[in-house]
């Protein structure tokens, strides 16, 4: 996956290093992507301290004058060895540092002996320890054993819990929590799965896509220079044999011939390259879908753009392409608040009865404030304008927003149908 993200961002301008930095950021906010570094893991760990708050009950329990001093100490002890054990857990599955190790396990028993010790030891209070162990045993487990180890862990809360007579409210209060906390994290552990399945399909569609764009280099270069390479040989073996026969203005001529064919070649392969660099609505759209997943905006576009309009043009397409690079851009460096960001295509007729495509991308930010076009979106009107098209920016739907339009005219398109009716006329 990182190879294939790696080809397609290289494809794309770097315009400085913190716009690096920003993207990894965004990356590794994305659920289940690793921590990078120890700022991000102590952010997490403080998240998860949060859900502490359930150990009121044991430490209150410390606190009350039930226990003498010796289980006071013990029970402390316990309690700082099961959080030891809990954030370790957090911390090593975080870094990304746990794949199959087999401490995982060892921490998770560990946790389950210390709430069934403490439990009988120290009393009913303690119970609430299973659910933490029964959501760590849900995020540890493989998919298909998450949900029978949570009901494991469960079961044996529920047994303890009649062990040590805990009323029916106490039994409702944690066991119940127990079984749900588990189960919650056995199905984020599936989401969590299926999005690291979808980031890498998306990768590599992206992938896929500029792998289409070389082989069609690859054809364009060997119909153009197969054909004029061939013919340079054969013109440059009849030059020599003629001016071995002292036929000096025929070999002049094969001479001329050679320049000629050479000259268009040049062209030809300019042409071809230039198509190549030329970037592409399908492969725009799934760079722009990889780096909107990345940074947690959800893109809602229309197929038709991938598709193209009829009527539109190798320099229009590139146009608007460069256009949906920019916005995408923009949606991920100063979209702030967004969320959904919707690419659509669609077509115009303005008053002078030219028809145009019409490509709009627009997000649910905060828009753009009071701060005027940057250097990008003055390069795009450019490049817009090179091809009789213009760019429109502006305050998207219902005041929020912003949504950027980018306008080239189409050509006539004449069907099959129209020739023959037009013949027929």
């Amino acid at each position: 996956m990182a190879v294939m993200s790696k080809t397609l961002l290289n494809r794309r301008p770097d315009h400085s290093g913190q716009d690096g930095q920003e993207r990894r950021l965004l990356r590794s906010v994305v659920p289940g992507a690793p921590v990078e570094n120890r700022r991000q893991l102590v952010v997490k760990l403080s998240w998860m301290s949060l859900w502490m708050i359930y150990l009121l009950y044991p430490v209150g329990d410390l606190a009350s004058s039930r226990h003498g001093t010796a289980a006071k100490v013990a029970g402390a002890i316990g309690l700082v060895l099961f959080l030891a054990c809990y954030f370790s857990l957090v911390a090593f599955r975080s870094t990304g540092r746990s794949g199959q190790w087999r401490g995982n396990y060892v921490l998770v028993g560990l946790m389950l002996t210390l709430a069934t010790v403490s439990s009988f030891g120290l009393g009913q209070p303690w119970l609430t320890l299973y659910t933490y162990a029964s959501v760590c045993t849900g995020a540890v487990l493989a998919p298909r054993l998450g949900l029978p180890g949570v009901a494991l862990v469960t079961a044996l809360a529920l047994a303890v819990s009649l062990s040590v007579h805990a009323d029916l409210t106490t039994l409702i209060s944690i066991v119940l929590p127990c079984f749900l906390g588990g189960f919650a994290m056995t199905g984020l552990q599936r989401l969590i799965g299926t999005m690291r399945e979808l980031r890498e399909a998306r990768a590599a569609v992206a992938h896929l896509a500029a792998a289409e764009e070389r082989l069609r280099l690859a054809r364009d270069l060997h119909d153009l220079l197969g054909h004029s390479l061939s013919l340079i040989t054969i013109k440059s073996e009849l030059a020599g044999r003629l001016m071995d026969q002292d036929k000096q203005e025929a070999a002049r001529a094969q001479v001329a011939d050679i320049e000629s064919v050479a000259r268009q070649s040049l062209i030809d392969v300019r042409e071809a390259v230039g198509g190549y660099r030329r970037p592409t609505l399908p492969v725009e759209l799934a760079a722009a879908r990889s780096a909107l997943t990345a940074a947690q905006i959800t893109l809602e576009a229309d197929p038709s753009v991938a598709d193209g309009r009829p009527g539109l043009g190798t320099d229009e397409t590139g146009a608007l392409a460069w256009a949906l690079r920019e916005a995408v851009t923009n949606v991920v460096r100063h979209g702030e608040g967004a969320t959904v960001c919707t690419v659509t295509m669609d077509e115009t007729w303005e008053g002078d009865g030219e028809r145009y495509a019409v490509l709009e991308i627009a997000d649910n930010g905060r828009g753009p404030g009071k701060s005027g076009p940057g250097n990008g979106l003055s390069g795009l009107e450019e490049r817009l304008a090179l091809v009789d098209g213009r760019l429109e920016t502006g305050v998207g739907a219902r005041g929020k927003g912003f949504r950027l339009r980018a306008l080239v005219p189409l050509r006539t398109v004449t069907t099959p149908a129209a020739d023959a009716g037009a013949s027929g006329s």
